[in-house]
């Protein structure tokens, strides 16, 4: 086996393994209101953190001279 293919099978594994403890501490243990509100605080706070990238990165570019469309484009 590769080194590629050992760090995949690892990632599977991992990925695994945090289900099962997220699933666990949601709906098993004393702590689901707190991981329920944390895990609704990041999938919200990572949407609204690409939103306000893609704002950025449109505030702050340039247009290209390929990007503008003029009267003799159109024709």
């Amino acid at each position: 086996m590769d080194k590629r293919s050992g760090i995949g099978i690892s990632i599977f594994i991992l990925c695994l393994g945090a289900f099962f403890v997220y699933a666990y501490l949601l709906m098993l243990s004393e702590w689901s209101g707190v991981v329920l509100q944390l895990s609704v605080l990041v999938i919200i706070g990572g949407v609204l953190g690409m939103v306000s990238w893609i704002g950025y990165t449109m505030a702050t570019s340039k247009a290209s001279p390929s990007s503008i469309i003029t009267d003799d484009d159109e024709k």
